[in-house]
């Protein structure tokens, strides 16, 4: 609701600059309207999942975002690096090199 009153109070004053000749009645109506609209779609907003975020914590992962058991167990990478794949049969640590050959001669 805050944001609504900060929104009201610039356009309000936008208007009074540049509609002072015409009449601002109609326009201070409308913004006054639109309150409930932005409640409204709020409400419906949260209804469908959206959760508000500030913008600290738009700068700062949180710690339940974390949804799967691979991210969980390995607490000792940060969190800004990509994690290493598990080994497999291809990636095992060199194990894999072709046998050199003997020249002919």
């Amino acid at each position: 609701m805050r944001e609504w009153l900060i929104y009201v109070a610039i356009m309000a004053a936008v208007l009074a600059v540049f509609f002072r000749d015409s009449g601002m009645v109609g326009a201070l109506a409308g913004l006054l309207v639109s309150g409930p609209l932005y409640l409204l779609f709020g409400f419906v907003m949260a209804k469908l999942g959206y959760q508000r975020r500030s913008l600290r914590e738009m700068g700062t992962p949180r710690a339940d975002s974390r949804t799967s058991d691979d991210d969980a167990v390995d607490d000792s990478a940060p969190p800004s690096e990509r994690r290493r794949p598990a080994p497999t049969r291809r990636t095992s640590g060199g194990g894999n090199k072709p046998k050199s050959k003997s020249r002919r001669r």
